[in-house]
This record gives structure tokens, C-alpha cells and sequence, in this order.
């Protein structure tokens, strides 16, 4: 296997890169260093330089929306999915109750979410980084593997020194009451990043591709959050992957072997119509 680039951020324990030559060394370094670590999820991106953030954090940014009425925006925004759905789930649909169901049936079908899609699997997001052709594509193609136990151990401790931090400053039982139902009300404004995993079988694309969600509550893009929080010990937390664009075709075919593509990510007429037009676009697809 090709020599491989190891580099760690300087200013962030848990966060490091991996620089590969080819496809072939992205296979190897698969089975080869990460097989006994079953507990990272996975990301594809089509581009090196986009960051870790969301749909709707893109779109806010774009609509220059103020931080101040950000959270109604979020608010309305959902409201609105809710009722544009209307009838349009098909018959006797179930009910949904928790708001983040509500997102990971809207992240499917265009609808702009907080939540990040991951999978377990790193050739499906390897193969969702090297499908899509775009505008001002660059050298290389990115896959995150992410660890959730030591997220998840993160947020938790975050959480608990701000609440030691809170609750040193607070005397009486009154206001110990008064400031925790305050902080269940503010829920979304704590720094902490969640994961999401959905009941719902109404979305068989996301149970094809092994999906799951992110969502961040902090405003920050999740590889962001990585870097701010630095973890303890020398695990990676968060683990960039760099391959270059020049081997897409290889990949994609490769892939199609193994029978990750659109015809088994994306079981519908368009997943059907996507698989079919790659045959006239990669050559022995």
C-alpha cells in the first residue's frame, strides 16, 4: 500500500487528516486501520473545502438571516414543512411527535435541515463523495469518519460543567427550580451535538444506506465543534480523508461490484433512472 500522510490539526487534540494517492489505498486503509474500529460513522463530501455543516445552516447564511431571529426562522421553517406535507405521506400515515422525526423525513426529500447524514458504512459514503459531478470541483474528494462514543462522552462533560458552573452561583431551592426549567426550555442553545437515529420506516432509502443523523445545536459546522472541544489522549475524534478526484471512475466502478449504487442506496424510480445513466457515463459500469 501507497505511503500515507498522517497530520494532526495544531490547534485541536482528536482531530487529524489522511492524505491518499489512489482508490486502491482508500480500500486498504479501510481494512487495513480502521477494521477493528467499528464504533466511527461516516461521511462523503464532493468537495475538500466545503465544512461539516447543515443544509439549513447553509441556507441561513445565505439569507443572511440575524443571529436574533434565527431561532424563530428554525421554528417557522419547520411549521411550514409540517403542513406543506399535508397528504402527501401517503395513506394512514403514523404520527409523528418528536421535531427531529420531523427532520429526518424532510433530509430526504430536499427539505433544509440540521442534521448531517452519516452512514455506517465507508464505501457508501465513499460513494456519496464521488458520485455527483459539480462547478468548481476541487483536487480532492472527502470522507469523514467520526467517533461517537467520544462525542457523545464530550457533550455529555460540556453539559456538566455548565451546569456545575450554573448551579455554584445558585443558593436557595426556589432558584434551583426556576433554573432548571429555564434550562430545559433553552434545550437548543446548549453546545452539544446529538445523534439521530429514526424509528420511522417511511424513508427506506435511509434504512438501504445504513443512515443515520447529526444534529448540532451549537451554530457551529460539526468539524468546527470538533476542533473547539479538544478530546484527551491520542484517539482521533473526527478523521478527514483526502482522495483525489482523478479516481472517481475507478471508485464508482469498484463500488457498483460491490453493489453500493443508486439502485440499492435509492429504491425508486429515481434511484433506477440515476443507476441507468451511469452506464452511459462510465465507461464498463
Amino acid at each position: 500500500m501507497a505511503e500515507r500522510n498522517w497530520k494532526a490539526s495544531n490547534d485541536s487534540k482528536g482531530y487529524g487528516e489522511v492524505h491518499l494517492s489512489s482508490w486502491d489505498d482508500f480500500s486498504a486503509f479501510v481494512h487495513e486501520e480502521m477494521r477493528e474500529f467499528d464504533e466511527y460513522v461516516w461521511r462523503g463530501q464532493r468537495c475538500e473545502n466545503w465544512d461539516l455543516a447543515s443544509t439549513l445552516d447553509r441556507l441561513i447564511k445565505n439569507a443572511k438571516i440575524a443571529k436574533t431571529k434565527q431561532y424563530g426562522f428554525i421554528h417557522s421553517h419547520l411549521e411550514r414543512f409540517k403542513y406543506a406535507a399535508r397528504g402527501r405521506r401517503g395513506q394512514n400515515p403514523r404520527i409523528i411527535e418528536s421535531e427531529n422525526e420531523w427532520w429526518a423525513l424532510g433530509q430526504h426529500h430536499g427539505f433544509s435541515t440540521p442534521l448531517l447524514d452519516w452512514t455506517s458504512s465507508p464505501f457508501v459514503a465513499a460513494y456519496f463523495a464521488f458520485i455527483n459531478h459539480g462547478a468548481r470541483q476541487t483536487k480532492n474528494r472527502a470522507i469523514y469518519a467520526l467517533h461517537r462514543p467520544t462525542i457523545e462522552k464530550q457533550v455529555q462533560k460540556i453539559v456538566e460543567n455548565a451546569e456545575n458552573v450554573r448551579m455554584h452561583k445558585i443558593t436557595s431551592t426556589e432558584k434551583v427550580i426556576n433554573h432548571l426549567a429555564h434550562m430545559a426550555s433553552q434545550k437548543e442553545t446548549a453546545p452539544q451535538v446529538e445523534f439521530i437515529r429514526p424509528m420511522s420506516d417511511e424513508n427506506q432509502r435511509l434504512v438501504n444506506q445504513g443512515g443515520l443523523f447529526t444534529r448540532a445545536y451549537s451554530g457551529k459546522s460539526l468539524d468546527s465543534w470538533v476542533k473547539a472541544n479538544p478530546t484527551e489522549g491520542d484517539g482521533l475524534t473526527l478523521i478527514k480523508i483526502f482522495i483525489p478526484n482523478k479516481e472517481r471512475e475507478k471508485c464508482l466502478q469498484t463500488l457498483n461490484r460491490m453493489n453500493i449504487n443508486h439502485l440499492t442506496l435509492f429504491p425508486d424510480l429515481y434511484g433506477a433512472s440515476k443507476f441507468c445513466n451511469l452506464f452511459g457515463e462510465i465507461e464498463k459500469y
